[in-house]
Order: C-alpha cells, then structure tokens, then sequence
C-alpha cells in the first residue's frame, strides 16, 4: 500500500494511503486517509475487511498505535467501515464518530470496545490537540446519512464518495487532466448519487470553504483550481440518471 503525505505542518500532518497493488483484482480500490497531531490520530473511512491487514502495517510506520484515538465512517458502506471489528479488537479504548442513523447497522461489523459517538445529522466539530476537525452534512451523497471532513487549518475537505472516479491501476494520485477525468467520474455520480436538492445543497455548503485538497475516497485527489472546477460540474451533472 502507497502512503502519501498531503499536508505536513507545525501541529498535525494528513497522510492517504490506497493504491494497493496487492488487494484482490476485483476489490475496488479505495483512499484511507489518516490526520496525525502530537498526541493523537484519527483514521478516515478506514477501509474493508480484506484491507485491515495492509493498512495496519502501512499505518504502524508513522504512528504508535497507542496514538490511533479516532475513527470516522462517513457512512455504511462495507468499503467504507467493514474492517471495523478488527479494529475494535486492535483499538478498544478509540471513539468511532459516524452518522446517528447507521449505528444499528455499522455494530454488525462488530463494535464491543469502541465507543460509538453519533454524529447528529447537522454535524459537529472535534479537536484533536489544537486542529479543529468540522464533520460537514453530505446527506444522500449517495447515502441517506453521509459526512465530508474539513480541517479549515490544511484547507483539506475529506469528500468520501463525492468526488469519485473509477480508474486503471496505475493511475496517478491526482487529478493531472480534469477534462480528462471528468469523464471517470460522470457514470458514478450520475448512478450513486441520487438527489439533485441534495448535490445542490452540499455544494452550497462546500463553495463556503476554503479548501485547497478535495480528497475522495476513490479515485484522485483534486488540488488548486481543480477544486472548484469539480464543484461547477458536479453543480451543472443531472444526478438519478446513470440507468
């Protein structure tokens, strides 16, 4: 598994990794990410079951897992969370924040040592040592209960499905040619997103930001000008059409 260091500054660093040669060919591939702070660590959408092992000695290299006090799920998905009993056996004193609405579903994955704190449908800020992290409402973006993470410090928005793009193994980790890309990403969100009202209103939100990293959990990571370049696209795409 490649690990690639999108934001190193004075207090905290976020670290992705994904592109892992090593996963099964027909195991989509899927971006982790991970923020550090001096005293803690909270794992993004922390991957499948089949990927606990790689991502565990991929993580182990940059910090003690005695450091590792966070999970977040943006929602239910398995590629999102599945691994999420190994890691209430690898991390029983950490806190899991996911949405309210998936909590009966996500503890089938097994949650008997982590705590289990909802995140409220408006959303909410935490503080990891002095970083503010803003869980941001993406509600039916694709799924009925869904959160984008933004640090306002490293201008990084953490966009889970939103974003998406299926692509070769090979591929670059950002977005090189948007023209190009777009077109790996219009089935996608045109088939799981289902709401106009509900892209609409995430992109209200998201254009109030300053970002400078759009980071989805597949695909590449968008930077600079290609940020709002996705948001103009994403705000023109008619979505519930991809049959």
């Amino acid at each position: 598994m490649k690990v690639v260091k999108l934001h190193e500054g004075r207090s905290h660093e976020w670290l992705v990794f994904g592109r892992d040669e090593e996963r099964p060919s027909k195991i989509i591939d899927t971006n982790q990410y991970m923020i550090k702070t001096a005293n803690h660590a909270i794992i993004l959408d922390p991957g499948g079951i089949e990927l606990f092992s790689a991502m565990l000695a991929a993580v182990v290299h940059h910090v003690p897992i005695q450091q590792i006090t966070h999970l977040f799920a943006s929602h239910q998905d398995p590629d999102i969370i599945s691994s999420l009993g190994l890691w209430d056996k690898t991390l029983p004193h950490a806190t899991l924040y996911a949405p309210w609405l998936w909590e009966g579903f996500l503890r089938h994955f097994g949650c008997n040592s982590i705590k289990y704190n909802p995140l409220p449908d408006e959303g909410k800020s935490i503080r990891l040592d002095d970083i503010e992290i803003q869980f941001i409402p993406a509600h039916y973006m694709h799924s009925s209960g869904n959160f984008s993470v933004y640090d306002p410090q490293a201008k990084i928005l953490m966009s889970g499905d939103i974003g998406a793009a299926l692509l070769p193994d090979g591929a670059p980790l950002f977005v090189e040619d948007f023209d190009h890309h777009v077109e790996k990403m219009r089935l996608f969100h045109q088939r799981w997103m289902p709401s106009n009202r509900a892209k609409k209103d995430w992109v209200r939100r998201v254009r109030q930001l300053d970002i400078q990293y759009m980071a989805p959990q597949h695909g590449a990571i968008f930077k600079g000008k290609d940020v709002n370049r996705f948001l103009d696209w994403l705000d023109e795409l008619e979505v519930g059409t991809g049959v």
